[in-house]
Formats: structure tokens, sequence, C-alpha cells
């Protein structure tokens, strides 16, 4: 019940209808495939996410979209386009809303590239076509403000690692007078729509993680994003050939994604890691691949450049001194890789002409 409280009061909630849950990724299916049974016949969901600019990327998206929701439903997805920041098209978002729309789903902030989206404005379209509106606050719960009143949110997801709490634990918000359907059957824990056996120890640090993190949010949010505007004007002042990732403000306060051309991430992230520097090339659930970032691939950039990616994050305990740091090892990293790069010799040749 505490986290409950908690969470009401971290997301302007009158109160919090959570279901606790296995994670982030549980949560946000929890949310989907109960809704999409509260269609009659063949029912529609949009599902607003990121569309790549060519055909075989596309298929990439397409794919990993209908794993995550058609295979529960019959149901119709259709997935909305984004600008060069990773933004939600809003015009395109209005249009594609039919009679038969049950569900918007968006990201509140993007986990790769950081860009935050207008919620506030896809909660009017949604609430104006009575559309059910849910936001996956992974990436953002604990670390931006969130009003579920004021934005017309009527499911929001959240994990309790992302903001210093235990892995494996998630919450669903559900506004009051939202019905869905149970997800697991057999008990009647959290009024009947997840059975299972309570995991206190998960709930009791969610909870105290959570509660830090809201008392914490307005002076995380000035530091980090000091923090993160140095870093950014370092790096694509002082390396060359380089693209900031993401709206360059619209953006979390601990993010900073950047590619840089004629590297590989890969090579980048080995000698990053010999540095005593974590970084990454894209997101955790995606690290096992070695296919470029479909998120960099949706805002228009090639595979080329989208393979040349870096991720960085930020927390209240970074020090401009660690910042200074990773930005000379970078550099000299760089620099290492591109004079191995025929690609980087030939181009330079072509500027010299």
């Amino acid at each position: 019940m505490k986290l409950k409280k908690i969470a009401a009061i971290g997301i302007m909630a009158a109160m919090a209808v959570s279901l606790v849950a296995c994670g982030g990724a549980k949560i946000s299916e929890m949310k989907i495939e109960p809704t999409l049974n509260l269609g009659t016949g063949e029912s529609y969901q949009l599902e607003v996410t990121y569309q790549a600019k060519n055909e075989d990327d596309q298929a990439k998206i397409d794919e990993a979209v209908k794993d995550y929701a058609l295979d529960w439903t019959s149901s119709n997805v259709l997935v909305a386009t984004v600008d060069e920041n990773g933004i939600v098209k809003l015009d395109e978002l209005k249009a594609a809303i039919r009679p038969d729309t049950i569900l918007i789903s968006v990201m509140t902030a993007n986990n790769e590239i950081g860009t935050i989206q207008p919620l506030e404005e896809i909660g009017k379209i949604a609430r104006k076509h009575g559309v059910l509106f849910h936001t996956d606050a992974v990436q953002a719960y604990g670390h931006i403000p969130i009003d579920v009143e004021t934005m017309n949110i009527d499911m929001l997801s959240a994990s309790g690692h992302k903001l210093n709490g235990p892995k494996g634990i998630g919450l669903l918000y559900i506004r009051k007078g939202v019905k869905i359907r149970s997800f697991i059957h057999g008990g009647a824990q959290e009024r009947n729509r997840r059975a299972g056996t309570h995991n206190v120890p998960g709930i009791v640090g969610f909870g105290k993680a959570a509660e830090l993190a809201f008392s914490s949010m307005n002076e995380r949010i000035a530091y980090e994003t000091k923090l993160r505007d140095y870093l950014i004007n370092r790096i694509t002042n002082e390396i060359p050939y380089t693209r900031l990732n993401g709206d360059p403000v619209k953006r979390l306060q601990n993010n900073a994604n950047f590619c840089f051309r004629f590297i590989e991430g890969e090579s980048m992230l080995i000698l990053l890691d010999q540095n005593g520097i974590c970084g990454s090339s894209g997101s955790a659930c995606t690290s096992g691949s070695l296919d470029p970032s479909h998120v960099l691939l949706a805002i228009g950039l090639p595979h080329e450049i989208a393979h040349g990616s870096l991720r960085l994050t930020l927390s209240e305990k970074t020090t401009q001194e660690e910042i200074d740091f990773t930005v000379d090892q970078l550099k000299k990293i760089i620099e290492r890789l591109r004079g191995m790069s025929p690609l980087y010799e030939d181009f330079v040749k072509k500027q010299e002409k």
C-alpha cells in the first residue's frame, strides 16, 4: 500500500491503482494484452513507435511490433512515424485514429536517444477521440515530472531498477474506471488482475527508491542537465563528424547519445571498457544483437552511421572530472579507430581536393 501511495504522489494521481509485476517489460505487456481483449470482434490497437525510412528496416520494426502485440489477438496495429529527433508526428497520429481504435501507447522518453514525447498533446488527442492512452514511463519515472491528470494518461508502467530500486519489480497505474481483464489467473492478488504471491522485498525496495527519487528530483534534474550539456558540448565541439542523436532540448537530463562517422561502435566500446568507461551502442534490450539500433534507423540514419553510435548515461553521482576523463579518452579512441578506417582515409582525401 505504501508503494501505491508513493506512486500516486509521484505521478500526481488522486490514487494509483498499481499492479506490482515482474518488471518493466512484463508490466507493459500486461497492459496491452488485457486491453486488446476489451474489444469485440476484430479490435484495433494503435501502437505509437518508430518507423524506418526504407522497407528493409521497416520490416524489422514491424516484426518486433507484431511479436509484441499480435500474438494475443487478431487486432490491427499501426505504427506512427517520428521526426529526425524521434518525436511522434502528431498530425499522423490524429489521422491514423479510426472509429474502432481502442489504445494509443507511447514511450514517455526513449531509452536510447533520450527524447521526451509530448504526452500532454497526445493525451488530449486520445481523450478527444475516446481512446485509451498508455505510456511506458520505465525510463522516465522518478527522473522527470509526470502528471497523469493534465496529460490524460489512463495507464502508466514503470520499473524499479531505473531509479536505483531492485530489478524484477514494476508497477502499472490504471486510471479509476478503466477496466482490463486479468493477466494472470488463479488468485485474487491485485484486485484479481494479477495472481501470484507478492514480491514483498521488491515492493519495499521499489517504494523506498521511488520515495528517494521524488524527494530529490528537482535537484537531480538541475545537476544532471548541467553535466549532460557540458558533455554534449565537449564531444560535439571537439570530435569532428559527430552527431547528437535525439532532441537537443526535449530529452532526459541523464542521457547523451552520439554517432561518430567512420567507426564501428563495437570496437569503440571495447576500448572504452579498457579505460574503465561504461557505455553502450544501443539499449540493454538489444545488447546481444549486432544490428544497428532500430531507433537510429527510424530517425533516418543510414546503417553505416548508426553502427557508430554511443550512449552515455549520467547520475547524480557523476562528476565533471569523470566527464572530462571520458571525453579525453574518447577523443583518442575515435582518432585511433578512424586512423585504421579506409573509408575515413578516402573521405579525408576527397576533402583535401
